[in-house]
């Protein structure tokens, strides 16, 4: 059976976060196993370094891809006529549909991101709270994802 534009747009989104996420979970594995402590984050060694850029990259891109992507290609392969709505209106439907638990925890995980994502705090102790928090916001975004999968699995054709 041929896919249909819509199934395919959402297969490519799809794979596109499976592969963040992917990266993502070993990251913070690694990020869980090395346990950065607050004094450490003065002087950060190189491989830190590029293990928490390898989290924020997979963490900030997972969810942007999630929202920007994979979110409308759920609605349109539904058959939802999304052209009019927000982002909001999409997230609303998305949770009045049963996909999203909560639209507002999804805007919250999304404060959260863009805060760490633009902020720069400036002692160590700052910097340590704005990573734990990331990264249990970045376990809830792999959560909604594996969400996302059970119900696609589930509820949509093809």
């Amino acid at each position: 059976m041929k896919q249909t534009p819509e199934q395919l747009a959402l297969a490519h989104a799809y794979s596109t976060c499976l592969g963040h996420a992917e990266a993502l979970r070993e990251a913070l594995v690694d990020l869980h196993q090395r346990d950065l402590q607050e004094i450490e984050w003065n002087k950060l060694a190189k491989e830190d370094r590029r293990l928490l850029d390898q989290f924020a990259y997979r963490y900030t891109r997972l969810q942007d891809d999630m929202g920007a992507r994979l979110m409308p290609a759920i609605l349109r392969a539904l058959e939802e006529d999304i052209a009019a709505m927000s982002a909001v209106d999409r997230l609303n439907r998305l949770e009045q549909l049963g996909w999203l638990p909560s639209a507002a925890q999804w805007s919250e995980l999304r404060r959260i991101r863009n805060t760490f994502a633009h902020d720069y705090p400036e002692t160590p102790a700052e910097r340590h709270a704005q990573w734990q928090l990331a990264m249990a916001a970045a376990e809830q975004v792999l959560t909604l994802l594996d969400g996302f999968t059970a119900r696609m699995h589930t509820k949509l054709p093809g």
